[in-house]
C-alpha cells in the first residue's frame, strides 16, 4: 500500500469523523439516531473504490471501538458496536466496498448505474446487516425493526442524491481524486 493510499483512507477517515459535527436526530420509535455519517460511506466508495473505501470504514469502526467520541453526539467506545446501531456501522465497511467495487466494474460514468451502486452498498447492505443486528439487539420483532428502519429511508436517498452530486463535482474539477477508474 502506497503512501498516497494510505492519505487517502486517512482522509476519508477524518471526513466521516467531521460528518459527526452535525447533531444526530433521534426517532422515539427506533434506537438508531440519524446522522449525515453514512455519507462518508458512500463517498468513500464512490471515490476511493472498494479497498481503500472499505479500509477507511473499517479504521473509522476502529478509532471508535477503542474509545474515541467520533460518532454524531460524541459517541464512541466499543459499546457502541454491540448496541443497536452496531450493525449498521459495520455495514458501513462492506457497503463502502460494494459501491467502490461497482463503481470500479459496472458504472462506467453513467448517472443511472451510479446512483443504483450507491443505493445498494450504501443503503440495502448497510441496512442488510443493521435492521438484523438491531432486531437481535434492542429484542425486538424483524418486522418492527424493518418498519422503523423504513423511516429513514427518505433521508438516505438524500444523502444518495448528495453523494452523487459531490462525486460529479470531483470528477470534473478534480479527475485525478476519483481513484475508482
Amino acid at each position: 500500500m502506497s503512501t498516497k493510499d494510505i492519505v487517502y483512507i486517512s482522509l476519508f477517515t477524518a471526513l466521516t469523523a467531521a460528518l459527526g459535527l452535525f447533531p444526530a436526530i433521534s426517532l422515539p420509535f427506533i434506537s438508531v439516531p440519524i446522522t449525515t455519517q453514512s455519507i462518508g460511506c458512500m463517498l468513500a466508495g464512490a471515490i476511493l473504490g472498494s479497498k481503500r473505501g472499505a479500509l477507511s470504514m473499517l479504521l473509522f469502526i476502529v478509532l471508535v471501538a477503542i474509545g474515541l467520541p467520533l460518532l454524531a453526539g460524541g459517541r464512541g467506545g466499543f459499546g457502541i458496536l454491540l448496541g443497536p446501531s452496531g450493525g449498521f456501522l459495520l455495514g458501513w465497511i462492506l457497503g463502502a466496498y460494494l459501491i467502490g467495487l461497482l463503481f470500479e466494474k459496472f458504472t462506467k460514468n453513467r448517472t443511472t448505474y451510479e446512483f443504483l451502486a450507491i443505493v445498494l452498498g450504501g443503503i440495502i447492505v448497510v441496512y442488510g446487516l443493521g435492521i438484523p443486528c438491531l432486531s437481535v439487539i434492542a429484542k425486538m420483532p424483524f418486522e418492527k425493526a424493518f418498519m422503523g428502519s423504513l423511516a429513514f429511508i427518505p433521508g438516505d436517498l438524500i444523502k444518495v442524491v448528495l453523494t452523487l452530486y459531490i462525486v460529479k463535482i470531483i470528477k470534473k474539477g478534480y479527475p485525478h481524486l476519483i481513484l475508482t477508474k
